[in-house]
């Protein structure tokens, strides 16, 4: 199930980015957690993942064990800790589970250390070739936001299951997926006054453009707001919106967020899927808990984005948000948080067209996450 490592020339299709590295791809996501065969277990049965590969003490690691989980485009990666200290023990001590590495699949990945290290990113680690009897790869990483790293990998020269020092996950219970395909983008949240300083970065340091800017008045309720920022690279396989806090009268699910984390970090990963229905419908089945939208929504939804292929009453049964832009439509469900500190969750969208990033159902959406917010006492 490894990527495919043709270098590819993906059509640019916005033009403001400079594009200077350039970027093919999420090439994996790895969290730092504090049971990764447990937590294996959880994204295979409820998410639908499968098992790719492997690496812990029986391929020689002492420090850590890794698990590779693949469904689609997507990969994860969950690493523990096999000892007490360290750099994976602090991180899960000061955020809980979270992600860590945000790994981009490039052709070069020198030449991208080189260009955004030139520009004023700070080295997570110098490029460094791994080898094994499948191949090699050359990785390199600089830091971004919080403790969030970005890994260049280029596996161009190599055909094993994941990474050298891998080996293949042979695991008899491999269940189904459930219709996911590719990461479609992922959230920062930063802190206070954060937010410019970060767009700024993927701008000047990796290339990108601003693609769309929401402030308070676009994402506010009665209690709380936040703004945000779309940053994209120019083939739009890479989009990272930076979130930071705005003023309400009441903690915003940012600040919640930053309370729990303890600083700046990866809020959700958006994953892509054909057919939202289906999908969604699967992980509820495998037990996986969404974030609930009231009935109301859907009385006036056709009203709000006209004609659609779906089935109000089904998109009602699952509390999928529907909204439109002037490209077609998108339609979007977020889950709850998937560990104990109300912090990393993910987004199931289903694109129909649309580029934007549901700013129609921004209201009720924090309206539900609100209701969260004050069940946990943190709103």
């Amino acid at each position: 199930m490894a990527t495919d490592t043709t270098s590819l020339q993906l059509e640019k299709i916005f033009t403001d980015a400079e594009d200077f590295l350039p970027l093919n791809g999420t090439d994996y996501v790895e969290l730092y957690v504090g049971n990764a065969k447990q937590a294996a277990h959880f994204y295979k049965t409820a998410f639908g993942f499968q098992g790719v590969a492997y690496a812990g003490l029986e391929t020689g690691v002492k420090d850590r064990t890794s698990y590779v989980l693949q469904q689609g485009k997507i990969r994860l990666v969950l690493t523990s800790p096999l000892g007490e200290g360290g750099e994976i023990n602090a991180h899960i001590n000061k955020h809980g589970d979270g992600v860590k590495n945000v790994a981009l699949w490039v052709d070069d990945a020198v030449k991208s250390f080189n260009e955004t290290t030139s520009r004023g990113a700070e080295v997570a680690f110098e490029p460094k070739v791994m080898e094994d009897a499948n191949g090699k790869v050359t990785l390199s990483a600089i830091k971004t936001y919080g403790e969030t790293v970005h890994v260049f990998v280029d596996r161009s020269q190599y055909d094993g299951p994941f990474l050298p020092g891998f080996k293949k996950w042979e695991s008899h219970y491999q269940p189904t997926d459930v219709g996911l395909k590719y990461v479609d983008h992922m959230v920062g949240n930063v802190d206070w006054g954060e937010m410019n300083k970060w767009v700024e970065f993927y701008a000047k340091v990796m290339g990108f453009a601003q693609l769309v800017s929401f402030d308070d008045k676009d994402i506010s309720t009665e209690y709380t707001a936040l703004m945000s920022k779309v940053m994209t690279n120019g083939n739009g396989r890479i989009k990272f919106p930076i979130n930071e806090p705005a003023e309400g009268k009441k903690k915003s699910q940012i600040e919640e967020y930053i309370d729990f984390y303890s600083g700046a970090g990866v809020q959700h990963i958006a994953v892509a899927t054909d057919d939202i229905v289906k999908t969604v419908s699967a992980m509820k089945d495998r037990g996986v808990e969404f974030l609930y939208v009231p009935d109301t929504y859907y009385d006036d939804l056709l009203d709000r984005v006209g004609d659609i292929d779906e089935d109000v009453a089904i998109l009602r049964e699952h509390g999928i948000l529907v909204d439109r832009d002037d490209e077609g439509y998108l339609l979007q469900l977020f889950t709850k948080p998937v560990s104990d500190r109300p912090t990393l969750f993910f987004e199931i969208i289903q694109r129909k067209g649309a580029q934007s990033f549901g700013k129609g159902n921004f209201k009720a959406l924090f309206e539900s996450i609100e209701r969260e917010q004050e069940s946990r006492g943190t709103l």
